[in-house]
């Protein structure tokens, strides 16, 4: 009789785990609520890194598709250098049978109408609104972790029509009072290798109370600045390169990017330039 007993309790026991095994895969399987209908989006994708982020020219913004509750946003990088993505960590990237991320070929357009070749990728997006690990591998092989943001999804499929919307592109008012005519303000740089400089202080022209700056750079093979999505080429045809390029505002650093010809091949470089407001003259 006792022999019975432990048997079925036995019994009961094994039937128990199971049904909590079952109930645990089952809902492991099911698609977390992504708090937004199924559709298309136009969504901003930030990360932790200035070498990996979306073309200047869609201005951090992706497309972001949800179907089925589940969630994946394109993203067009600023160049090819990126060869693979991985949704998780680079140690797991790394794994034998990690299946990773493979780009596509897209083509950005600038607002100057400018075209570039870049690679994209479709990433899975676990939640909106937080953090997300995204692994990438590089040219020379080596994985890098980084953290991502997936947040304010848009409806719609149309990146330059949600950024010119959500902002006045034309708008490079300098936010202080300063007379239309030719002035002169101090300028830094930074960024970069810290080999290049510009000319300091700079020429600031005010038109309608709009500030420009007349960059004059120590070197003549940058071909081309990009400030704020909009591509500058050089006003000059000799000697070092030379841009007039919009100023924003004052006593904070402005983000540029200057593509040097002066390596191998181009190469685009992150550069900040801070205008003295003080020094006006």
């Amino acid at each position: 009789m006792r022999k019975i007993t432990l048997s079925k309790l036995l019994s009961y026991v094994v039937v128990t785990v199971s049904l909590i095994l079952l109930a645990g895969c089952s809902g492991t399987n099911q698609n977390p609520d992504p708090g937004i209908e199924d559709g298309t989006y136009v969504a901003t994708f930030t990360t932790d890194s200035s070498m990996f982020h979306v073309s200047e020219a869609n201005k951090d913004r992706g497309i972001l598709t949800v179907q089925d509750g589940r969630m994946t946003i394109h993203v067009s990088l600023q160049s090819k250098k990126i060869v693979n993505l991985y949704p998780g960590t680079a140690q797991d990237a790394s794994k034998e049978g990690a299946e990773l991320l493979e780009p596509t070929t897209d083509t950005v357009v600038y607002s100057d109408g400018y075209e570039d070749e870049v690679y994209g990728f479709d990433i899975p997006v676990p939640v909106l609104g937080e953090e997300f690990d995204v692994a990438l591998i590089g040219t020379h092989g080596n994985w890098y972790d980084h953290k991502v943001i997936v947040s304010d999804p848009v409806p719609g499929d149309d990146i330059q029509k949600v950024i010119s919307e959500g902002e006045d592109s034309a708008d490079t008012s300098s936010g202080i009072d300063i007379a239309d005519g030719e002035h002169k303000a101090e300028v830094v740089l930074s960024g970069g290798s810290g080999k290049a400089t510009v000319e300091s202080p700079a020429v600031i022209r005010v038109t309608d109370g709009k500030c420009t700056a007349v960059i004059i750079w120590s070197s003549p093979h940058y071909d081309y600045m990009i400030v704020d999505g909009q591509k500058y080429k050089p006003v000059n045809a000799e000697g070092n390169s030379v841009f007039e390029i919009p100023v924003p505002y004052f006593d904070k650093p402005v983000e540029v990017v200057a593509d040097t010809t002066a390596m191998s091949e181009p190469h685009e470089i992150e550069y900040t330039l801070t205008f003295d407001s003080a020094s006006l003259k």
